[in-house]
């Protein structure tokens, strides 16, 4: 049962007390944020080496009503609008034909603009109190005492916090004091990769999306691209996990030119502009996609006050373009809590952001997983899916 205060008897829970965040993505910096404006002591731990370390991966778009609130709330509204790019969408045939296209009408550009994962780091850090990121930290121990709790980096000095939030990501490795769920894989596999200069790398391509994101399917293969993202292009594979995968994958995703035969061979009767798009790309990134199951069993005996947001708590697949604005709703939900005077204790204000969490981070979940069961099925359309 979760105990209110009234609210001329409002208490700041973390006066005096210093929080550290595990994990400097967008989740957990914006966590930091909506601390440090109440006057909270808080201290976020990446492992980075710094703030120039490049983040790979393709753009984000915050959404209304979850990723957006959470950056108004932040005062950084503003500043994403100005850095994202509103961006529609072509969706093509395997053959090379655009099939569709959603375009940005004037009215709905702020919807969901596209942003650089790196540009979205630096509005967060700039935000920031100097040195709140303490950088090349890699956690490998957490440790609870009679009042605080113990972090130990790997050949760094070990920090004392009275919370801890792992926002370190899905394969976050400490999550022993809150569940001991595991992490699973859905049966699809990702690979991924940024082609540099795409106007003169893979040109045909580049045109066929013409300024829009693109998405094409054929015979269990999807294919995602965004042309403008910090001047490269990203581009995303997905297709389900072959059988033969299960035990051992027979594929050196070190070698480029393995991954690039592997894909070709896969795209053989897909149009040459997508072969040529392959065959630009100097570096792959390959990955199963996972999920953290959200199971309403998280432990109530905690030692200390500790809790989860963002991939850490609820990781998803990223067929719905959830994962971030669910984060970031967490951390919207979390930070008022712990410091709105509502509730009697920070295991208080933890619990009732944990009971609001179960419930939306799972419905974004089940539509992940749903959206992703669809789109490997065998009369899966985007145009259907994107209502176009």
């Amino acid at each position: 049962m979760t105990m209110r205060i009234d609210t001329d008897k409002q208490m700041n829970l973390l006066s005096d007390k210093n929080v550290a965040i595990i994990g400097g993505g967008p989740v957990g910096l914006t966590m930091a944020k909506l601390l440090q404006q109440n006057g909270i002591d808080v201290s976020v731990y990446e492992r980075d080496n710094d703030r120039e370390a490049r983040i790979f991966g393709g753009t984000l778009d915050l959404h209304k009503g979850s990723g957006q609130e959470a950056m108004k709330k932040a005062g950084l509204l503003q500043t994403y609008y100005d850095l994202a790019l509103p961006m529609g969408v072509n969706i093509a045939d395997e053959k090379g034909n655009i099939l569709s296209t959603k375009n940005v009408k004037p009215e709905n550009r702020f919807d969901n603009p596209e942003i650089n994962r790196n540009d979205l780091r630096a509005i967060l850090l700039n935000s920031l109190e100097n040195d709140t990121v303490i950088w090349d930290r890699k956690l490998v121990m957490l440790e609870p005492g009679k009042k605080k709790w113990t972090l130990t980096f790997e050949n760094k000095p070990s920090e004392t916090a009275d919370l801890v939030i792992l926002a370190n990501g899905g394969m976050s490795k400490i999550r022993s004091f809150v569940t001991d769920t595991q992490v699973e894989e859905t049966g699809t596999f990702n690979i991924q990769a940024d082609i540099l200069q795409p106007e003169i790398n893979c040109p045909g391509f580049f045109q066929l999306c013409n300024g829009n994101r693109l998405m094409a399917g054929h015979q269990g293969i999807l294919l995602f691209a965004n042309p403008n993202n910090n001047g490269a292009l990203y581009l995303g594979i997905s297709f389900k996990t072959p059988d033969e995968w299960k035990n051992k994958i027979p594929l050196d995703f070190q070698d480029r030119n393995s991954v690039a035969d592997f894909l070709l061979k896969r795209f053989s009767k897909w149009s040459e502009v997508y072969k040529q798009l392959i065959r630009s790309v100097s570096t792959f990134q390959c990955l199963p996609t996972r999920k953290f199951p959200l199971n309403n069993d998280w432990k109530s005996n905690r030692p200390l006050p500790i809790t989860m947001i963002g991939d850490a708590a609820h990781l998803m697949s990223p067929f719905a373009g959830q994962g971030v604005n669910t984060g970031l709703l967490d951390a919207l939900i979390l930070s008022e809590n712990l410091t709105n005077g509502e509730f009697t204790s920070i295991e208080n204000a933890i619990e009732n952001y944990e009971q609001q969490m179960f419930v939306y981070a799972k419905d974004t979940q089940d539509e992940s997983t749903e959206n992703e069961t669809e789109m490997f099925s065998p009369n899966f359309s985007f145009q259907k899916l994107l209502n176009l």
